[in-house]
């Protein structure tokens, strides 16, 4: 009992400094907004109510800790849920830190986890009608599906010329996490125009917000090429031409044929003119189920005419064909510069009526924070959603609130690890349970109980997996080999095994014996390829 109130006393004492810590960093001025979920997220989160978003979300816990996030509760869904602030936050001035957990605890193979930081509703949109389509100034967060594989960086933009906002993707991201563990996900917008991404505290890309590190650019090209301009019809862009004054030489012969016949050529000494290449199998009969007015009329099956094995050939003899020394196919121009060659067109450029200069990126202020995702995994978790106006702040957070989660999480995962080592999972998996069921088959016999002992060895030992399966499978197409081909061998070697008998008995098994082969003789010859004439219809 003592020790079991030791542990109640040091997980309250535990949880009520971190309650603690947490109190002290929502009540500094650094810190402009905190939701730690600790509560339930009905009245403070309002979730959409367009058709298309039908997904569940649910204030649970994470797996193996008592701390609560707010879940994605159903596969292959799209959901969609925001939370209104109580201060709109400002971008301009200052360092603002974006950062936030996402556990995907069921994995990630396509979908997304990314938050959306929203302008303000007079932006046009209202919360219960939140979606896709809803303004927003930055999107942060993991996307994985195909070929995607990326920590979304996305801020849109005003061009003050234009008044349209345009995406501006922050170019070679850095990916998503594979494992099922709690990460952090930190965006810093530094003054002097740097971002910095940060995954579980380490720094993972550095970009600068007027650089060439977003697609398009912030600032647009001081030109572009002129709508209006048209290539003008006597451009030539050809830089080869075929010389007008070239003639096809004389000698040149267009129509002769590539090949012709080798009239040097002479009948080998031997060659067979009278004698087929095949020849119907005089072994073959007629099965006696043939019926030639239903079946039309039987042909016995052909086979190698064994007079031209030994031969240099039979059939008509005929003269080969060779190379026509003559031939040259059809006649071209050779190529020559075009003196009237230009280059390729391309239109002038003009002054870019949307450029415009640029000191710092005119950020627009956040007023809401939104999920808005699809994704074909259920278990993803988001938790402790803060912006501050701190690095220290958030540093902070990462060693004291997420910290202890993922070393705790790490250490489960490393003694599963070690737990699960001997066992076999997916495509391998697959393989040995194929395997097991073809050693079953009874054709094996004596070499079953070898199979099985190299299976439970590769399976127990991973660095005889490949070489293992190779044994079995070489194993598995020799008996089947010796089925096919070496059946009728065996028979005698059987033979020898059974007790003596008189020599009348003998000769007659031998006599039965006999039969039976001549017999299973006939069947095979019965069942050799029949060419069967289609009856007139």
């Amino acid at each position: 009992m003592g020790e079991r109130n030791w542990r109640i006393w040091t997980r309250h004492s535990l949880l009520l400094l971190i309650s603690c810590f947490v109190s002290q960093l929502y009540a500094s001025s650094d810190v402009k907004v905190y939701e730690p979920f600790d509560k339930a997220f009905h009245g403070r989160w309002i979730v959409s109510e367009k058709e298309e978003f039908s997904g569940v979300w649910k204030h649970a816990k994470s797996e193996g800790h008592d701390d609560y996030g707010l879940l994605v509760s159903e596969k292959a869904r799209r959901y969609a849920i925001v939370k209104e602030l109580d201060n709109v936050v400002s971008l301009k001035d200052g360092t603002v830190v974006l950062q936030y957990e996402v556990r995907l605890q069921e994995g990630l193979e396509c979908g997304g986890a990314y938050l959306k930081y929203l302008r303000p509703q007079e932006a046009g949109w209202i919360p219960k009608e939140f979606s896709n389509e809803s303004p927003y100034t930055i999107m942060f967060g993991p996307d994985k599906c195909g070929g995607t594989n990326k920590i979304h960086f996305i801020l849109k933009h005003k061009n003050p010329k234009s008044g349209e906002y345009i995406e501006h993707h922050l170019k070679f991201p850095p990916s998503v996490p594979s494992d099922k563990l709690t990460h952090v996900y930190t965006a810093v917008l530094k003054p002097k125009n740097e971002l910095l991404i940060l995954v579980d505290g380490e720094e993972k890309k550095k970009a600068n917000f007027l650089s060439d590190d977003f697609e398009p650019p912030l600032i647009p090209a001081e030109t572009i090429p002129d709508p209006e301009d048209k290539k003008p019809e006597d451009w030539d862009e050809s830089e080869k031409i075929q010389d007008p004054d070239a003639k096809k030489p004389d000698d040149w012969e267009e129509d002769a044929p590539m090949e012709i016949i080798d009239e040097e050529a002479v009948k080998p000494e031997g060659w067979l003119d009278d004698e087929p290449e095949e020849i119907d199998d005089p072994e073959a009969t007629k099965p006696e189920d043939w019926v030639d007015e239903e079946d039309g009329e039987w042909e016995a099956p052909k086979i190698e005419n064994p007079k031209c094995e030994e031969a240099p050939g039979c059939g008509e003899w005929k003269k080969p064909m060779k190379s026509n020394p003559a031939y040259k196919g059809k006649w071209y121009a050779p190529l020559i510069d075009n003196p009237k060659y230009k280059g390729i067109w391309k239109p002038r450029d003009i002054p870019n009526p949307n450029y415009f200069k640029l000191d710092k990126p005119n950020f627009e202020p956040i007023a809401a924070i939104g999920i808005e995702i699809w994704t074909m995994q259920d278990g993803i978790l988001f938790d402790n959603i803060i912006i501050a106006s701190d690095e220290k702040v958030a540093e902070s957070y990462r060693k004291t609130a997420w910290k202890p989660k993922f070393d705790a999480e790490k250490e489960k995962q490393k003694a599963e690890e070690v737990a699960n080592a001997g066992e076999l999972k997916g495509f391998p998996k697959m393989v040995f349970d194929l395997l097991y069921k073809v050693a079953d088959i009874p054709f094996l016999g004596e070499h079953k109980s070898k199979v099985l002992d190299l299976l439970e060895k590769a399976e127990k030992q991973p660095n005889l997996i490949v070489g293992a399966v190779v044994s079995i499978i070489i194993i598995i197409l020799t008996v089947f080999l010796m089925i096919i081909f070496g059946g009728k061998q065996q028979q005698p070697a059987k033979a020898t095994g059974v007790t003596k008998k008189s020599d009348g008995a003998a000769a007659s098994s031998s006599n039965r014996q006999g039969a039976t082969e001549k017999k299973e003789e006939q069947n095979e010859d019965a069942s050799a390829p029949r060419r069967r004439a289609r009856r007139e219809t």
